[in-house]
């Protein structure tokens, strides 16, 4: 519960008002029954009509007050919630972005989505909770016991009694509750997971005819999330009847030993019924809002794990991994100042929670102005082995050396602005062409588009539109082909004019013809900048200065293609059942 103090604490003006006006409303509602007892005891029992005016007069303009604050209460609970949640979830979404890789792969996407919009909502809902009811429940039910007890002190020991009990039904069902509310949480990132999923890979499963079996993973998800919740309510099911009962059997005591009482204090003992009545809606309250806030501990719990995470990777390092130690000077670089020269130096490198090993004693260099081939079978780790570049993940082992400096002593802005990137699976988002290219670079002219543009060969399909580089596309560049999206994503990369371009894999939804004139203007335009072009073919890659070829994480052999056709049996292997025939 610290981590919804401290957010709070940032508005705490607004909270101490919304409180205001909710003790303003709560003290309008327990003078009501005293000023009705007096109504009743000098006004209808005398035949008083002048004394029933001034009461009733005054009970209305405590009414009034009282809807004052009952308004100005929720209107504070409801903005100030709002805002609190609203700031927790900016929180979480920069703090995810400073994340590493690992570190987002250790928590998982469906759960952090599940943390950013779920569990913040559970929180928003109790601190709402807490200014319109909470807090008035407490000086309710005290206000109202201690009227009790001066209007009638004969019951003390029964108000202590029914405290006392309800007390310890609070208790238990907060400590049964907080775990069950836990697993319900962790069972709606599985849920999430699994339609994020499906819907991530829809057609995929509709090719397959597969709409049966994620029906039932989905409805298994369902069902344990289902249970999770039942488990939870059922709590909640047999403690708060409970808390009720306990509440009116002191009612019905207090009424019992009414009757020994004199009949002309008739007022107070229905002020006294009234304020029991107060009490039981109190205590209710409280019940449920602790309940709230079971769930809302179980969810900010969640969302300090992720606040509170340490990224893997640090923005700079030590010469040993894992110690402190204050930035070299230059180490932060603009990209402008970096020249390409990339080297690997024993380099091995394990996922977190892996088995075995992805890269092993990996060692080469690469040159500003060489074009450096990846090939290897699949699951070889050619993708592995660039991520380390621009530091998406870091070497268990060794070391990776841009310009001669170890990348983990690097500023990873810096770094990755001279750095680009073009994925397999092309990657473009909601907005239009134009806007999607200038991730590349934001000042980019509409000439350097359509230059990038050309270099990456979609210039052609793009001016076929009918808005052209102004064309909407669809979340994910759903109204664009396999091909399309990955020339798209190849134009913003180039126009970025990075000092390294990494293309993994990136032509592979392209026919031969249109990747020998994608490969032809990269070559063109690559001039001075280190490539690396990842592929499983052996065509795209024969003309590369060198070719790395992999094998369960391993160099098999180095050099260009006819050096390779001469001493590497996998390079030969993967050249015979591409191409076939003998050697060159």
């Amino acid at each position: 519960m610290k981590l919804i103090v401290r957010y709070i604490s940032r508005h705490t003006l607004l909270f101490l008002a919304g409180i205001a006006f909710l003790s303003l409303e709560a003290m309008a509602d327990l003078l009501q029954p005293a000023f009705m007892a007096n109504i009743v005891d000098e006004g209808v029992k005398q035949a008083d009509l002048g004394q029933i005016l001034r009461y009733g007069t005054i009970m209305l303009g405590i009414a009034l007050l009282g809807a004052v604050g009952a308004v100005m209460r929720n209107f504070f609970a409801s903005y100030t919630s709002r805002l609190i949640g609203k700031e927790m979830r900016s929180d979480l979404y920069r703090k995810v972005q400073t994340l590493s890789f690992e570190n987002i792969d250790r928590l998982q996407p469906a759960s952090i989505i599940t943390r950013i919009t779920n569990d913040v909502t559970q929180i928003q809902d109790f601190i709402n909770g807490c200014m319109r009811i909470m807090f008035k429940a407490p000086i309710t039910c005290i206000g109202a016991i201690l009227l009790i007890m001066i209007q009638v002190p004969s019951q003390i020991p029964i108000m202590v009694i029914i405290l006392a009990v309800c007390a310890f039904l609070i208790l238990c069902n907060m400590r049964l509750g907080y775990p069950r509310f836990g697993i319900r949480q962790t069972r709606l990132d599985r849920l999430n997971m699994v339609s994020r999923e499906f819907l991530a890979s829809i057609r995929v499963v509709k090719a397959f005819g597969a709409e049966t079996h994620e029906s039932e993973k989905f409805d298994r998800a369902s069902g344990d999330l289902s249970e999770a919740g039942i488990a939870a309510m059922r709590v909640m099911a047999v403690f708060s009847p409970l808390i009720n009962l306990t509440v009116n059997l002191g009612t019905v005591v207090l009424l019992w030993r009414a009757q020994y009482r004199d009949a002309a204090q008739i007022g107070r003992l229905m002020a006294s019924v009234n304020y029991m009545t107060q009490i039981l809606f109190a205590v209710g309250m409280v019940s449920n809002i602790l309940n709230t806030a079971v769930r809302a501990a179980a969810s900010a719990e969640r969302v300090r794990e992720i606040l509170e995470e340490v990224p893997v990777q640090q923005e700079t390092g030590s010469k040993v991994r894992g110690e402190a130690a204050e930035q070299e000077p230059g180490e932060a670089r603009r990209e402008s100042e970096y020249y390409g020269q990339v080297e690997f130096r024993k380099v091995s490198f394990c996922y977190a929670g892996a088995g075995m090993e992805s890269l092993k004693d990996i060692n080469f260099r690469a040159c500003p102005g060489e074009t450096i081939g990846i090939i290897g079978p699949t699951g070889s780790g050619k993708s592995t082995l660039v991520n380390l570049i621009p530091r998406f993940y870091d070497a268990t082992a060794g070391q990776v050396l841009i310009d001669g400096r170890d990348v983990i002593r690097m500023d990873s802005v810096s770094l990755r602005r001279a750095v680009a990137v073009v994925p397999q699976k092309a990657l473009l988002f909601t907005g239009t062409i134009a806007e999607n290219l200038r991730w590349g670079r934001q000042d980019a002219s509409p000439e350097e588009l359509r230059q990038a543009a050309e270099t990456a060969c979609a210039d052609d399909f793009v001016d076929s539109m009918k808005d052209g580089y102004e064309t909407l596309l669809g979340q994910g560049g759903v109204n664009l082909s396999g091909g399309q999206k990955q020339r798209l994503a190849l134009a913003r990369a180039l126009l970025r004019d990075p000092k390294i371009l990494i293309l993994d894999d990136c032509t592979s939804a392209l026919d031969a013809a249109t990747e020998a004139k994608v490969l032809e203007g990269i070559r063109k335009q690559s001039q001075g900048m280190t490539v690396f072009l990842i592929s499983q073919r052996i065509s795209t890659v024969m003309r590369a200065d060198q070719i790395l070829c992999l094998e369960e994480g391993q160099i098999q052999g180095l050099g260009t293609h006819e050096d390779l056709m001469k001493t590497c049996a996998t390079y030969q292997n993967i050249y015979h059942s591409q191409i076939g025939g003998g050697a060159l």
